[in-house]
């Protein structure tokens, strides 16, 4: 349900039906305004902002009366000519804030004046907000490209490259036998691997390890804890001092997989989500407690080799295991053929081994379609996690080495111990 303004102060047919727009309009300019008001010798300010607005929002009021399409474009030039103007001169000693920031705001002010007296009001001020962080802002996005060298640039290109360019192009559609082999998803699985390697360099070199940590764990686990695992148990191989930020991000990427599917659940089968959360909920509390008993243990030891960041180059290990993934997805297909529905836990054994969310979502529709009762789906589940769980154990012991391994294997093992506890429980 939209709110009305206009409908609620009961504005409309008089000659204030208007009022609304021009007023969010004034609004618009004056956010721009007060943050250009702030810096020294700048060519508008808190006036001209909400002046040049203003100005676009009664031109393209004015257009359907006078039916004049070069209006908007004349009131752009004029706009831009203001940037011609000389600079007015308070104290000549302080430094000049670059006019062309502030001409490139007044256009977008101009612009976005002309997008309220359209109709697009609530687009026009989320813009303005996002123009005021921008201008306000600068300090800290300067600061943030100066810790960015050649290579974290290079690295950001290949993602971009790799998600907006490539993924786009391939096709979502199954091929090959069973039709098993998904291009599309094959490399969004690269696109994640890849995304999250960066995202966590990224978020550890800007914010410090205490911040990037639980932010990491958090995101990686709605994203993908089998790429999350994989991407940190390489860093912590490649980089000794990164164990203990790989130890943290795997495991809490690990307990936010029972937030997810408990999430899945209540969106897609909500009938289940009272069973599921007596499965989930054990598992990630006593996971969690795990991780914050280790974790203090963990600070008490001393001679730690220091965090030492590098940017990561993954795609050729993340080609590698989309190939895997490739040929679980065939091996699952081809299990699915021999065993039909009967062979629902057979499947989710094989296809859980990469993918949790696929067979979770299969068992849910099916709840939800009232062709599978509760326990099944939940034995369902749990058999998915369990085997998607023993696979990541596998990765991280080969690609992390032992030493990463005993530091997660208790916190998995409770946190498996728990769920099947909760399992259990449901099923009574």
């Amino acid at each position: 349900m939209q709110w009305d303004l206009s409908a609620w102060l009961q504005l409309s047919g008089t000659p204030y039906q208007n009022l609304p727009a021009l007023l969010s309009s004034l609004g618009i300019g004056l956010l721009i305004g007060v943050e250009r008001e702030r810096k020294h010798h700048v060519l508008a300010g808190i006036r001209t902002f909400p002046l040049v607005c203003l100005l676009g929002t009664l031109l393209a009021m004015l257009l359907p009366a006078l039916g004049s399409a070069w209006l908007p474009a004349a009131g752009l030039l004029a706009v831009a000519g203001l940037g011609f103007l000389p600079h007015g001169s308070r104290d000549p000693d302080e430094p000049n804030e670059p006019r062309t920031t502030t001409v490139i705001a007044l256009l977008v002010a101009y612009t976005l004046g002309l997008m309220v007296g359209m109709g697009n009001i609530e687009l026009a001020v989320a813009l303005g907000i996002i123009t005021t962080g921008l201008l306000y802002l600068k300090p800290e996005l300067s600061s943030l490209t100066q810790q960015l060298d050649r290579h974290d640039l290079l690295s950001l290109l290949q993602f971009a490259t790799l998600t907006f360019i490539i993924l786009p192009l391939l096709p979502n559609q199954g091929f090959g036998p069973y039709l098993a082999f998904n291009p599309h998803r094959i490399w969004l699985l690269v696109v994640l691997i890849v995304g999250v390697g960066l995202a966590g360099y990224l978020a550890v070199k800007l914010l410090g390890e205490k911040v990037g940590a639980p932010l990491l764990g958090f995101m990686g686990g709605l994203v993908s804890t089998t790429a999350t695992s994989l991407v940190y148990a390489r860093e912590a191989a490649s980089n000794p001092g990164s164990q203990q930020l790989a130890t943290r991000v795997i495991l809490l990427a690990n307990m936010v997989l029972f937030l997810r599917l408990q999430l899945l659940t209540v969106a897609i089968a909500p009938q289940a989500s009272g069973g599921m959360l007596l499965v989930m909920l054990p598992g990630m509390a006593l996971g969690l407690l795990t991780i914050f008993i280790s974790g203090r243990r963990g600070q008490a030891r001393d001679g730690a080799p220091e965090l030492e960041l590098k940017n990561p180059a993954q795609l050729r290990i993340a080609l590698g295991f989309a190939a895997l993934f490739a040929v679980v997805m065939l091996c699952s297909a081809w299990l699915k053929d021999l065993f039909g529905d009967s062979g629902l836990y057979m499947v989710a054994l094989v296809s859980g081994i990469n993918d949790v969310d696929a067979i979770s979502l299969t068992v849910m529709e099916l709840f939800g379609k009232q062709l599978l009762p509760l326990q099944p789906l939940l034995i369902t589940v749990v058999i998915a996690v369990l085997a998607n769980t023993v696979f990541k154990m596998g990765l991280i012991f080969s690609i992390g080495g032992r030493a990463l391994a005993l530091r997660c294997l208790p916190t998995f093992i409770v946190a498996m111990l728990g769920m099947l506890g909760g399992l259990w429980f449901a099923t009574l």
